[in-house]
């Protein structure tokens, strides 16, 4: 018969392995946010690339293959949906055609941990050829890639993660940190605004929490109001027919002169309600809020009190009414 092989138990991952591997991790980090803050290395690179990215009258075309390609689509992702025209092309597929996909005013970010990557010879020869800036981001200061751009951003070398320093972990950790840290200055410089964002994100959760108060108010015949003088009865009548649990009280001036709630009411009840008017009952100084403020921001401040509210008049500058909100409407929007 012939003897099986004894084969050595596999040992279950352990705690520790795991935090050595996310130390290493962050100590390329910790080199890369060093590295930046050199303005004679890769700060001042990091720099000249802003100039020409915020003067650029094209797209960004964002570049890579294997796991800095990844990279690369995910930064181009992230440029595009915060205010920087940009696209990906597999550095394949350009030899293949894709090159037409490049135009005058464009500008392309390449990523390469090598710098030596040679599917990336024909778009560097491309951008030579038609005058368009190329920047590289690489960790090899001597490399082919480096050599060819206008800017290159040299990454500190760190060691991978992996034991047998093969699997690219830290230096594509390094790589992602940094085409964010460059779509952040971007966004920064442009004075992208959470509106702005909302445009590229209209969808999902994020865009639900992106909406203005203004978007999802109840305007025109759906606020309950009254005016001062109305008499408690009526108070009630609007407010169970409007179903929002308040009424706003309307002064002759058109401006919100109080509010009164469902709870104002019940304490309210030991009054005779046939002959109290809604100035005996209301709060004079409600909470109210602007129509541009975000959603996600009006339902904080409807749970920021000792006892959460569930309606918040909406008024204009001149505190004029212009729509009321309620919780029910955030959740139903998917506002959390």
């Amino acid at each position: 018969m012939t003897q099986q092989p004894t084969l050595s138990p596999i040992l279950p991952p352990s705690g520790a392995d795991a935090a050595t591997t996310v130390r290493m991790e962050a100590a390329g980090l910790a080199a890369l946010a060093h590295a930046l803050e050199d303005h004679t290395g890769l700060g001042g690179a990091f720099a000249q690339a802003m100039a020409i990215l915020l003067a650029l009258p094209g797209r960004v075309v964002v570049t890579g293959i294997g796991k800095s390609g990844h990279i690369a689509r995910k930064i181009q992702a992230t440029l595009a949906s915060t205010g920087t025209p940009s696209l990906f092309v597999h550095p394949a597929e350009a030899s293949h055609g894709d090159l037409g996909m490049i135009q005058p005013g464009d500008a392309i970010l390449a990523f390469s941990n090598s710098g030596e990557t040679t599917e990336l010879a024909d778009i560097a020869a491309h951008a030579r050829a038609s005058g368009l800036p190329l920047l590289a981001v690489t960790s090899r200061a001597g490399s082919t890639l480096a050599a060819a751009a206008t800017v290159a951003m040299i990454l500190p070398a760190m060691p991978e993660a992996c034991p047998m320093g093969l699997a690219p972990t830290t230096s594509t950790l390094c790589q992602l940190a940094f085409g964010d840290a460059l779509a952040v200055a971007l966004l920064r410089q442009r004075g992208f605004t959470a509106a702005d964002f909302s445009t590229f994100h209209p969808g999902g959760r994020l865009g639900a929490r992106l909406r203005t108060v203004r978007e999802l108010m109840r305007t025109g015949p759906a606020m309950p109001l009254a005016t001062p003088q109305t008499h408690m009865r009526d108070v009630i009548m609007e407010m169970t027919h409007k179903a929002l649990g308040c009424v706003g009280i309307v002064g002759q001036n058109g401006t919100l002169a109080g509010l009164i709630t469902d709870g104002d009411l019940r304490r309210a009840l030991d009054h005779d309600l046939t002959a109290t008017l809604a100035k005996d009952v209301m709060n004079a100084m409600p909470l109210t809020i602007e129509p541009d403020i975000l959603a996600s921001e009006a339902l904080r401040v409807m749970n920021a009190r000792t006892r959460p509210i569930t309606s918040l008049f909406v008024l204009g500058p001149d505190r004029h009414p212009l729509g009321v909100i309620h919780v029910h409407d955030l959740i139903k929007a998917g506002i959390e």
